[in-house]
């Protein structure tokens, strides 16, 4: 985390001056508005997060509910969704508060007493290597929390409007620049019923599967119904089940399965348990609580759980559904006509819980639409930028639904034989190994487009794969010798990023390659940093460079390497140590060796705003660079 750049300020680092004519208490809602987002879900806090860095962006965030969210719901947070919070700056109060996922255990029926069941395997939840950071079990609410303190602290000082529910929603393509006209009606007692009419250049809808938003735009939820009904409890309980603070997942012979997923705090556990088979939708809102508890004892046998306290409670009905598009743009009008409202998490695609992918997903469609909506709002980017939303994560949502309908079918089915003769798992327990990358949120690869560059030169950077998420390794910060991950130099910002990674002749030299790409970028007239950058702004403000060499770092010396890898920065023109890395040769984790990268030749990876590698170049590509950048981003004012 860096501060103090433009002078000195007591107090939390992390807490912003507040802007001009900002304050603790926001006001009435405007009647224009260049962002509303409807719904304080993990979606519509994650863009609120992002927006509220701007000011000079008028946002406000709505929610029909009376405060913020205490308890339920979704609690799983996968390796991907832990990346992405550490871009926001708080992973490691998330890691200090949650329950790690270490491992995975597998029960079936006893062979010599079906009645009974026996533990037939472990496995590590997240393989080595996966990612940097671990799974972990939160509450909802303790994440809304992060957001909401991420929110206040900003410049902005965002807060949700609770009590207001959207009751119409117009669109006219030909009505200037605030083309959607919103009515929000009152919820609290104390202005029941009152309206308020809001005109927005672009509304959001993350108003659950129920969405208003999505129904204003015509946009319809088809999928499949497996009327088949699930309990869900968070238990305070005690118990012989020797597993009971292992992630756990139970298949009897004849009284269905149960996912144990145990809770933050070291005492609080959540039980999905499988119910009855439903003649028709709806049917499952008779079953109680006791059915539910009394459902998951007759799974344990031989074990039993008696329930103390239950912190929350519910059933739902297993479904997979999605819409076809995720904005309001009709279908072959893409050409002329550009999205003004949008729709995300499950107000465009629902599922089971069990695989625990929802909040991720739907956390990760709105930290894909943030970045390119603050950058068409800011002038960086045209609004033809904002297609790309739907397109991108509407195929994400579909490869989650056709996951998560494989295993909600395996969760359901009999249980198989466990053959140990040899060495023969049962097929829920090889599902589950074999598709770790998707649990853990990994498994996204964004198809060849403007903003995704195609594999040409894949072969210089191996271990960053286009379209994928930038998988972070160790390296070391020669401005001080400090060892951290080289993904931390991303933050939840528009920012682009260039790392360059040297080739084999000296860096220090004039005529190494490093030398001249970066001569190249902070020269050159087509350089992509001085054709997009604005004028006045620091020099990283819209693509920031980093250096990645070979050598140790006692190797190298920091005043001989390029200037814009130590740019001048801030009023007072403060040099940048934070921008040049090497590997770790101490502990052997060499990022070139982990990555694959061509130590002859070296490479540029090209990362997005949103963490995902967009391009790999060689380190003399300057017309590619140049033509990549200028297919989504505007040349300066």
């Amino acid at each position: 985390m860096q501060f103090h750049l433009n002078g000195f300020h007591d107090g939390d680092p992390s807490l912003s001056e507040a802007a001009k004519g900002r304050s603790e208490f926001q006001g009435d809602i405007p009647g224009e508005l260049d962002v509303l987002i409807i719904g304080s879900g993990p979606a519509g806090l994650t863009l609120a997060a992002q927006l509220a860095s701007y000011p000079n962006i008028s946002t406000r965030i709505v929610e029909q509910k009376s405060g913020p969210m205490k308890r339920g719901q979704a609690d799983g947070i996968s390796c991907r969704s832990m990346e992405m919070f550490n871009a926001f700056g708080f992973a490691d109060q998330v890691m200090k508060e949650g329950y790690w996922v270490n491992e995975t255990t597998f029960w079936s029926p006893d062979p010599e007493d079906k009645e009974k069941i026996v533990r037939i395997g472990r496995v590590q939840d997240v393989e080595d290597g996966l990612s940097e950071m671990p799974h972990i079990i939160l509450n909802q609410a303790r994440v809304h929390d992060m957001y909401l303190d991420i929110m206040h602290k900003s410049p902005s000082r965002l807060d949700v409007d609770y009590g207001l529910t959207m009751i119409d929603l117009k669109v006219d393509p030909q009505g200037g620049d605030y083309p959607v006209t919103v009515t929000l009606k009152h919820t609290e007692e104390e202005a029941e019923g009152s309206e308020k009419t809001v005109q927005a250049r672009y509304v959001v809808g993350c108003d659950g599967a129920r969405s208003a938003v999505r129904n204003a735009i015509g946009r319809e939820l088809k999928g499949d119904y497996a009327y088949q009904a699930w309990g869900v409890m968070d238990v305070l309980a005690v118990t012989d089940f020797p597993d009971f603070r292992f992630k756990t997942i139970i298949k009897s012979a004849n009284e269905g399965s149960i996912l144990i997923i145990p809770r933050e705090g070291g005492y609080l556990v959540r039980i999905y348990v499988e119910l009855d088979q439903l003649k028709q939708r709806g049917e499952s809102k008779d079953i109680t609580l006791e059915r539910v508890i009394s459902a998951s004892n007759n799974i344990f046998k031989p074990y039993s759980i008696d329930v103390k306290d239950v912190g929350w409670w519910s059933v739902y009905e297993v479904g997979h559904s999605i819409t076809d598009k995720f904005d309001d743009v009709p279908d072959g009008q893409a050409a002329d006509r550009l999205p003004h409202v949008f729709i995300a998490g499950d107000a465009c695609h629902t599922h089971s819980a069990k695989a625990g992918q929802g909040m991720n997903v739907s956390m990760g469609d709105t930290f894909n639409l943030g970045w390119k909506l603050i950058s068409v709002l800011n002038g960086k980017s045209a609004p033809e930028l904002l297609h790309s939303y739907s397109n991108e994560r509407q195929a994400v949502a579909q490869d989650l639904i056709d996951f998560d309908h494989r295993w909600a079918r395996i969760m359901s089915a009999p249980p198989e034989e466990h053959d140990e003769t040899n060495n023969e798992s049962p097929l829920f327990q090889k599902h589950f190994i074999e598709h770790s990358r998707f649990t853990a949120g990994l498994s996204v690869k964004y198809r060849s487009s403007a903003l995704t560059g195609k594999d040409t030169w894949q072969n210089l950077a191996s271990g960053f794969e286009i379209g994928t998420r930038f998988h972070s390794a160790p390296v070391i910060r020669l401005g001080d010798a400090k060892r951290v991950h080289i993904g931390d130099t991303i933050t939840a910002d528009t920012r682009w990023h260039l790392y360059a990674f040297s080739g084999s002749k000296n860096p220090s030299g004039p005529d190494s390659q490093i030398s001249k790409l970066c001569d190249y970028l902070e020269h050159d007239p087509n350089s992509p940093i001085l054709k997009h950058n604005p004028k006045g702004d620091d020099v990283d403000s819209v693509i920031s460079i980093c250096g990645i060499f070979q050598q140790h770092h006692h190797k190298l010396d920091f005043e001989s390497l390029p200037s814009l890898l130590k740019p001048l920065k801030g009023c007072f023109q403060i040099k940048d140590y934070e921008k040049i890395f090497c590997p770790d040769l101490k502990t052997g984790d060499d990022i070139f060796d982990m990555r694959g990268i061509n130590r002859e030749k070296g490479c540029i990876v090209t990362v997005r705003p949103d963490q995902y590698v967009a391009h790999i170049l060689p380190l003399d590509a300057y017309d590619e660079l140049a033509k990549f950048f200028s297919g989504f981003l505007l040349d300066k004012a």
